[in-house]
């Protein structure tokens, strides 16, 4: 394996432990700030990563979706993945503020993420793409901050995506609680166990091209202009 080839997945596990972390947190300090100390007080606010290691999220996925395309005779494939999700007690929030504070906390994780690539695609705008002649840092940090975008503007598309368990759902239901629709709500809680399911089953058919790959390359296109 080349050596730039070391630095792209160095760079881009470093860029997908940001992205997956910071959005975790942000759902817990949104909740922290209507009262739930629950994410507080389990530690889970911390950025110490050890302790938002999904094994299925955090290892398996990414790896298999990066390492795969490459074993089958093909270039590395791209990385998706999630971390532990911090606990949170939606009753607090909700009672501290309504509903429109727990679509808040569903939608904490996903600014996170947007605002983090647009803000990495303002740095990656300013700077030209390095040469062979740069030095390895100078490669390094340019695909770390490429791979800030990519992987940001993936993780908050896919999680507009109303999947159960995931933000998208979250949000609906809490918006759907709001305005006494209870069966929508009800809908998502209930099919919670068929998240990942569903997950996968996007990520491994051509599904991924039309529900995550074009409007995740929709956004790139507006920031990388």
């Amino acid at each position: 394996m080349e050596s730039i080839d070391l630095l792209k997945i160095a760079a881009a596990i470093l860029a997908l432990a940001i992205a997956i972390i910071g959005h975790e947190i942000m759902h817990g300090w949104v909740a922290y700030m209507y009262g739930d100390t629950t994410a507080k007080n389990a530690g889970r606010l911390s950025i110490n990563p050890l302790i938002h290691i999904d094994l299925v999220g955090t290892i398996i996925v990414p790896a298999t979706l990066y390492f795969l395309p490459m074993l089958l005779g093909g270039e590395s494939g791209f990385l998706f993945g999630w971390a532990k999700p911090v606990p949170i007690n939606m009753q607090t929030v909700v009672k501290r503020g309504g509903y429109n504070a727990g679509m808040q906390v569903d939608l904490a994780g996903i600014v996170y993420n947007f605002t983090l690539a647009a803000l990495a695609s303002i740095v990656l705008v300013s700077f030209a793409a390095p040469t062979t002649g740069d030095g390895i840092f100078s490669i390094f940090v340019y695909i770390f901050v490429l791979q800030l975008v990519i992987i940001n503007v993936v993780l908050g598309v896919f999680n507009l995506l109303p999947i159960p368990q995931f933000d998208g759902a979250h949000f609906l239901a809490n918006l759907a609680l709001k305005y006494k629709v209870n069966s929508v709500a009800e809908f998502f809680y209930k099919n919670e166990k068929y998240g990942i399911i569903i997950v996968l089953i996007i990520l491994m058919t051509p599904l991924k091209d039309y529900v995550l790959f074009l409007p995740v390359q929709t956004v790139l296109n507006l920031l990388l202009s």
